[in-house]
């Protein structure tokens, strides 16, 4: 029987699963270099303090894992996910658990007599990660593991700071490296350029840095480069920069742990049993931290029950706006999006066809990642006005 590690829920933050490097991700670029602050995917996430820019936040339950019986069907959900974050440019994805801890404890098996069992919140936060970050930084900061097995199936997401060998931008991702650089000043970082960089800092090798490479193309030792906030690409140059993940140990944690200043200040839930509204005639109020909840394969109503904090609550009263988005389902098209996940089950099908629970676990997992990426369509148009709104009042 193979042997299942237990997540620990009090060390969870944003670090990558099994990673013991620190990435900092500009976001701490006041600190210098420390030793024995190695922290793991689940630590304490601290709170963000940048300037305040409007921000979109989703959160999944990690059990829409459950009904994944092979691990390749779970991955290519969990990249179908990492799509529709990338595609609708949303800032924050919040993984979270919405079962008690007395509940049957679900894993993603890696493979037989493996100790590389986990979660489905877990498996979820690391591929996550993992397709986030861009494809030149994914060897230094991600340890081989057999959940990753897959994820060479998966499309690139291609998001605007996944940038190419050849492309010079402002800001380009990068890790600190070993070796000491030239001038012994700074830290020398790979940023997936023909030659590593210099930056005005030191940090321990392996950590994930945002690098501002300014304009005249000058690769030279001598020159120092800035480290700068993740942020900063999207408050100075209007640049989607990817999206971060946050792990929350129940539903009302989703809430109650929110990294922003202030909190998230309008909250929407998704539900088969919510008000429809037509997207044209949905008024989201001006916000500046926006959250969009989905809820398992039985619903946010589930989430909200088995939270002990929120047991008891009406759906309705957690949220401000209650929504069902996709009403009178029966779609007459297939998403691109989708066609991935009919192409694995119509080449399997003689498998599936003598397999009727692998066939209902794909179905299930199909109708779940159009239900996310309909919802995320159905609130561009919306939260384009919201924005608007926010930009004539300030």
């Amino acid at each position: 029987m193979a042997k299942k590690r237990r997540v620990d829920q009090a060390e969870v933050g944003r670090q990558h699963i099994d990673n013991e490097v620190e990435l900092v991700n500009g976001s701490r670029d006041n600190k210098q270099k420390k030793k024995n602050n190695k922290k793991r995917i689940f630590g304490d996430e601290e709170k963000i303090e940048v300037k305040e820019t409007p921000t979109v936040s989703i959160a999944v339950p990690g059990s829409i894992i459950d009904n994944a019986q092979s691990l390749e069907l779970a991955t290519r959900l969990a990249g179908q996910i990492a799509r529709a974050a990338t595609i609708f440019r949303i800032d924050e994805v919040v993984i979270f658990e919405n079962r008690s801890t007395s509940s049957n404890d679900h894993r993603v098996t890696a493979a037989d007599n493996s100790d590389d069992n986990e979660s489905g919140a877990a498996f979820l936060i690391r591929i996550l990660r993992y397709l986030e970050t861009p494809q030149y930084l994914r060897k230094s900061l991600f340890p081989k593991h057999n959940n990753l097995r897959f994820v060479g199936l998966l499309p690139p997401l291609d998001a605007p700071h996944h940038l190419r060998k050849h492309v010079w931008e402002s800001y380009r991702e990068g890790v600190t490296l070993k070796e000491k650089a030239p001038n012994c000043v700074g830290t020398l970082v790979d940023v997936g350029l023909s030659k590593n960089v210099v930056i005005d800092k030191q940090f321990e090798p392996g950590t994930r840095v945002t690098v501002a490479m300014g304009n005249n193309r000058n690769l030279d030792p001598d020159v120092l480069h800035q480290v700068v906030s993740s942020s900063k690409p999207r408050e100075e140059a209007g640049k989607y920069w990817g999206y971060r993940v946050r792990y929350a140990s129940s539903t009302s944690s989703v809430f109650n742990d929110c990294p922003f200043k202030g909190g998230y200040d309008h909250l929407i839930g998704t539900s088969e049993h919510g008000t429809i509204v037509n997207s044209s005639d949905l008024k989201i109020p001006s916000f500046r931290h926006l959250l969009i909840a989905f809820g398992g394969l039985a619903g946010l109503e589930e989430c909200i029950e088995e939270d002990n904090k929120l047991k008891g609550k009406n759906a309705r009263e957690v949220f401000h706006m209650y929504l069902n988005t996709c009403p009178r389902q029966g779609s007459r098209t297939i998403r691109t999006e989708v066609s991935s996940m009919i192409e694995i089950i119509y080449s399997s099908f003689m498998t599936l066809s003598t397999n009727p629970s692998l066939l209902r676990s794909a179905l299930c997992i199909l109708f779940k990642q159009e239900a996310i990426f309909v919802s995320l369509q159905y609130f561009q148009e919306p939260i384009h006005r919201a924005l608007q709104l926010l930009g004539a009042e300030s």
